[in-house]
């Protein structure tokens, strides 16, 4: 890879900030990708694809989504649905499918597409309980939809596909011709759409929502472990096909082939890199928390952090391969929560000096020793006003930190109990 492309993959990356880009966009318009596709703004963009003898539908937001975006894409065009195609699962992808139903569409997803809706089924009350903290819905959003969309349900949609594949699926519309691939990332569900005649490929989120950025093997909120290998092997299938455009679920395409596939590459690159040195240091013996400190990303394969961290992507890998069991611990083998013993461990301390050391650590800069302590005395004194105090100034100095700033996943959790911890605080202020 030459110098000045290298430097173009560099700025690609930083334009697509961890916390900004995933912030819903809402317009009054359908925005016009070219001449015959267009992408209304949401959770995860909806696209319409126009031809002479109907449209094509990709993905449509969730269900309170649904209706607005099929009221965007008909001010441009009010031409029959020929089909409904979804790239993943997910929620924010197949939630608004209800909102396009009529007669003749067709409903196409991968084969797997209700497995990975019945995943999501199978945990939703927990998903219910803790997507809030990443996904909040606006509102007033949700309801000014359903105020302006009042005979669409704009409840979330469980679709079932009227038509699946496996591998590939070619389709033709109005002369233009659609190949449907396969495809592993954020689900095992995907599906890219691929415009043989136009060289535009259309991936949605399926290689993370942040385009150039580390995948989440793992999410935060919750869900299967994702598996390294057939993430790779999707990124080679997308290569091979050397798009010239690139539509994402979120932000602007990103034009020229040879950007687009050193993109790819060092994407590709950097997982492998980790995940090649992850196995090396299982085999050497390592445990999971010193491989998460030492493994790095050398600076030839910088990719942005935004969305996954090379850290958790470690810990993943290596549970993937190995398990919960760490090879460390006795009582792992058993039901003892942690938080019972470290509140045995303070009692024997003294919650003053556990807190006191909390302290210290805090102004040494050891942030995430000093949460553990302070985690540690509330164990042991769940109301302790001073071990809350330590524990807020902790999440505070965590989320000034900058790498902790630009990760969606991590700020958000830290804000989240930062606004715990306040309530917390408040509530013993006033109860003195």
């Amino acid at each position: 890879m030459n110098q000045h492309i290298s430097d173009q993959v560099d700025a690609l990356i930083a334009q697509r900030p961890g916390k900004t880009l995933l912030e819903p966009e809402y317009t009054d318009e359908a925005i016009t990708i070219n001449d015959f596709i267009y992408r209304s703004g949401g959770t995860s963009s909806a696209y319409m694809i126009v031809t002479p003898a109907g449209r094509i539908i990709v993905n449509t937001g969730c269900g309170f989504e649904g209706p607005h975006h099929r009221k965007l894409f008909d001010d441009i065009y009010t031409g029959p649905t020929r089909y409904i195609i979804t790239t993943q699962g997910h929620t924010d992808h197949v939630g608004g499918v209800h909102a396009f139903r009529e007669p003749g569409a067709v409903y196409v997803a991968n084969e797997l597409n209700q497995s990975v809706q019945l995943d999501d089924a199978r945990v939703i009350k927990r998903m219910r309980q803790w997507a809030p903290v990443w996904f909040g819905r606006d509102g007033d959003t949700v309801a000014r939809f359903a105020a302006e969309f009042p005979s669409v349900s704009n409840a979330q949609d469980e679709p079932v596909p009227d038509l699946t594949f496996t591998d590939r699926l070619d389709l033709t519309v109005g002369g233009l011709d659609v190949e449907l691939h396969s495809g592993v990332g954020e689900t095992v569900d995907g599906a890219m759409v691929w415009l043989p005649q136009h060289r535009i490929a259309m991936i949605s989120n399926l290689l993370g929502p942040l385009f150039g950025h580390f995948p989440n093997l793992n999410t935060v909120r919750g869900q299967r472990y994702r598996f390294v290998e057939p993430y790779l092997k999707t990124i080679r299938t997308l290569r091979d096909l050397r798009p010239q455009t690139l539509i994402t679920g979120r932000g602007e395409p990103i034009e020229g082939e040879e950007l687009i596939d050193a993109v790819l590459k060092r994407m590709y690159d950097a997982v492998d890199y980790v995940h090649r040195t992850t196995l090396s240091g299982i085999n050497a013996g390592k445990s999971v928390e010193s491989l998460m400190r030492e493994i790095d990303l050398p600076p030839h394969l910088y990719v942005g952090q935004g969305y996954g961290q090379v850290k958790w992507g470690v810990k993943t890998i290596w549970e993937t391969y190995l398990g919960w069991f760490h090879h460390d611990s006795t009582t792992a083998l058993y039901d003892l929560p942690r938080t019972k013993t470290l509140a045995d461990l303070v009692e024997l301390a003294g919650v003053e000096r556990a807190i006191e050391l909390a302290e210290t650590r805090l102004a040494e800069g050891a942030v995430v020793e000093a949460t553990a302590l302070s985690e540690a005395a509330l164990a042991f004194e769940p109301d302790n006003g001073p071990a809350t105090r330590v524990l807020l100034a902790c999440h505070r100095e965590l989320l000034t930190q900058p790498s902790t700033e630009a990760n969606f996943w991590e700020s958000g959790w830290l804000a989240h109990q930062i606004k715990k911890l306040e309530a917390a605080v408040a509530e013993l202020d006033t109860s003195r």
